[in-house]
This record gives C-alpha cells, structure tokens and sequence, in this order.
C-alpha cells in the first residue's frame, strides 16, 4: 500500500498539540510513519515534496521532513505529464503546490494521499475521483490499521 502525505501531514507532529483535534492527527501521522517505516505501508516521496521541505524557514522542521522522507520508498521525478496534470488540478481550484502533490500521488499510484489541510481535502476530493483516495490522518489509520 502506497501513501503519500502533503507536507501538512509530515509536520502535523510538531505543530502545537493544545488543540484536540491536532493532538489526535498528530498521533495518527506518527501510527502512519511508523507503519510506512516497518513495512506493511510504503512512503511515496516526490519533487515537490522535497522542494516544500527545504522552503520551510524552521531548521527543525526542515530536518524533521527530511529524516522522515527518507523512508520513502518511491520517489516521484517531476514530468511534463505531471506538470501537466497539476495544471489542470490548479485550474479545478487547487493551489499550485498541493496541485503538484495530488499530480505526484497520481503518478506514484498511491493508494492514498493523506491531508492535514481541510481545503486542500475538500478541494482535492472534488478534482481527483480514482486512485489516490484523498483522505485525513484519522480517516486513513482507520482504514489501513483495520
């Protein structure tokens, strides 16, 4: 199984926890890694992952995303295909970047596509209908810890 988490979802574990709902998906995030780290889930890095990891103005985030994108074990080279298609993801209302994600998971073949962002979801959900299956931290541990 194929996952592949927006920069959102890497970071969510150093956001701050005082929120519920952020405490929660923090924990997810980390049951996800962890499963993409002993085996049974495999991480889909990419491009613009990389690319969005080394923008952030925070050394220990950019240090966190990095250690955590190591284990990935699929790496998506950006295309024209793939540019392509993020064109017309931004055009159906994404923001560029997190058009450019969805357009790597795509090609990837993720099964997934994990979101932290409730507009990146809402919006990616209403552009993308096949594989990946766009979804948050807690919908996604429930279906793959099941």
């Amino acid at each position: 199984m194929l996952i592949y988490l927006d920069m959102c979802s890497i970071h969510r574990p150093l956001d701050d926890r005082t929120q519920f709902r952020i405490q929660v998906e923090s924990e997810a995030v980390l049951a996800i890694i962890a499963l993409c780290e002993s085996g049974p889930c495999k991480l889909v890095s990419s491009e613009a992952l990389e690319y969005e990891a080394g923008r952030s103005p925070r050394s220990d985030r950019k240090a966190y995303a990095r250690d955590v994108l190591v284990h990935a074990r699929r790496f998506i080279e950006l295309s024209p295909e793939i540019e392509e298609r993020a064109r017309a993801y931004h055009e159906g209302g994404l923001k560029p970047l997190d058009a450019l994600h969805l357009s790597c998971a795509v090609e990837a073949g993720a099964d997934y596509l994990c979101i932290c962002d409730d507009r990146f979801l809402k919006r990616a959900q209403s552009v993308q209908s096949g594989p990946p299956k766009v979804i948050n931290p807690l919908e996604l541990i429930r279906e793959i810890g099941s």
